[in-house]
């Protein structure tokens, strides 16, 4: 892995190099770079802090515009009517806004994915705003669901969110669900598992398929979170497909990463992986009731007895097993008290705040490694030398190694 970070790495300093090559008839003229920022769709994301140099400010403030200008062309009458639309009707708690709104960042469209970036940066502006009237601390909890198919997670969610919703909490669940391998197709049932959810006019579900992507979380999964929240919800709840290492990506965007495991499955210590327990902060163990309490309560000291020999994440926070009943809702208040101290403790501590900033730079190069690969692909002298190389390669005339060192020099040498 560390690997194929530092190629990553490596491909995206040789796109850096080439882009700064071409010539300035293909960049954005600099009329119109700053027309987005001055027009007010980016008003008040990135202020201007004073500075004794009285350049200084106006510097940052050039080089800011400059680079937005550069990512985005002036804004069409349509266009900007559209984005003050949607941004208005999310800020406003209207739930066709933000639905919209998430339909935007997933479109694969370049210029539509361009005017979901303008809509994203005036939201994180209006989240900012509540934070810094919430004290600096986060406005919503994000919680992360993972387990292995069966595990009970939509029941679970469905109980849980009832009582949220009963208590004046505004609930948003995005569930990913697995896509067809062939078709790319995704059957999108969470609606239809959550009957009692999905009429609750508190909570938003929102169903969106994998498509291919590793770990059953799309790339914009990051982003319809942090529109969820510029809508009002308090709380976020993240669901993913399947159990293994893959599931490495829901841990690095939310919270709270919690693992839902049922009982009289197997051999569960061995049959779930342990890296994904070692990132569980809360693990529940579902349908504990009727036959299955028995095996539930052997599981729960199972894995209590298995956690204290994991490494911690946190200084603050030990992990907890508990056990929960979908059907009976026995245990139900109580795993939302641990999810609750754990926001508590972590908040107190400042793992909260730090947990979140280091996850933007992890998502941050994600999506610098997806975009860098696309271009890679892309290249004239990576498109002619690959059909060649990859059937040497499935010959074994060529090391998959040697293959990929000849791709990279044909691309940064161009």
């Amino acid at each position: 892995m560390p690997h194929i970070h530092y190629k990553m790495r490596q491909l995206g300093f040789s796109l850096l190099r080439h882009f700064s090559s071409l010539p300035s008839s293909l960049t954005v003229p600099s009329s119109t770079r700053s027309c987005c920022l001055h027009r007010g769709v980016l008003t008040g994301s990135y202020p201007c802090h004073q500075s004794p140099n009285p350049g200084h400010s106006c510097q940052h403030r050039r080089g800011v515009s400059t680079a937005l200008g550069q990512h985005i062309q002036d804004l069409s009458g349509p266009e900007q009517r559209l984005l003050d639309k949607l941004y208005k009707g999310l800020i406003g708690g209207q739930r066709a806004s933000l639905a919209e709104s998430i339909t935007l960042v997933e479109t694969q469209h370049p210029r539509k994915k361009e005017l979901a970036q303008v809509l994203l940066q005036r939201v994180l502006a209006y989240r900012r705003e509540q934070e810094s009237q919430n004290g600096g601390k986060p406005v919503a909890f994000r919680v992360g669901l993972s387990g292995p198919p069966g595990a009970g997670k939509s029941s679970f969610i469905e109980v849980v969110g009832k009582m949220l919703t009963a208590r004046g909490h505004k609930l948003s669940v995005l569930a990913v669900d697995p896509s067809s391998c062939t078709t790319g197709g995704s059957l999108l049932g969470d609606k239809t598992r959550m009957t009692e959810l999905s009429r609750d006019m508190n909570a938003f579900i929102r169903p969106s398929p994998a498509s291919g992507t590793l770990g059953g979380v799309t790339r914009t999964t990051n982003e319809a979170i942090v529109l969820c929240e510029g809508a009002g919800y308090d709380i976020v709840l993240v669901e993913t497909v399947g159990v293994g290492q893959s599931e490495f990506a829901v841990a690095d965007m939310v919270d709270m990463f919690v693992l839902l495991i049922p009982p009289a499955g197997g051999d569960e210590l061995q049959g779930i992986k342990r890296g994904i327990i070692e990132r569980a902060d809360l693990v529940v163990v579902t349908k504990s009731d009727g036959d299955l309490l028995v095996p539930a309560r052997r599981i729960q000291a199972e894995y209590t007895s298995a956690l204290k020999l994991l490494r911690r994440q946190s200084k603050s926070w030990n992990p907890k097993v508990v056990r929960a009943s979908s059907y009976t809702s026995e245990g139900i208040p109580e795993v939302w008290a641990k999810m609750e101290s754990y926001r508590d403790t972590m908040l107190a501590s400042g793992e909260f705040q730090g947990r979140r900033r280091a996850q933007q730079k992890v998502w941050m190069w994600s999506l610098i490694q997806e975009n860098v690969l696309l271009h890679f692909q892309n290249h004239p002298s990576v498109r002619d030398a690959l059909p060649h190389l990859e059937e040497r390669v499935t010959k074994g005339a060529t090391s998959p190694g040697l293959a990929a060192d000849l791709l990279l020099k044909a691309f940064s040498s161009s």
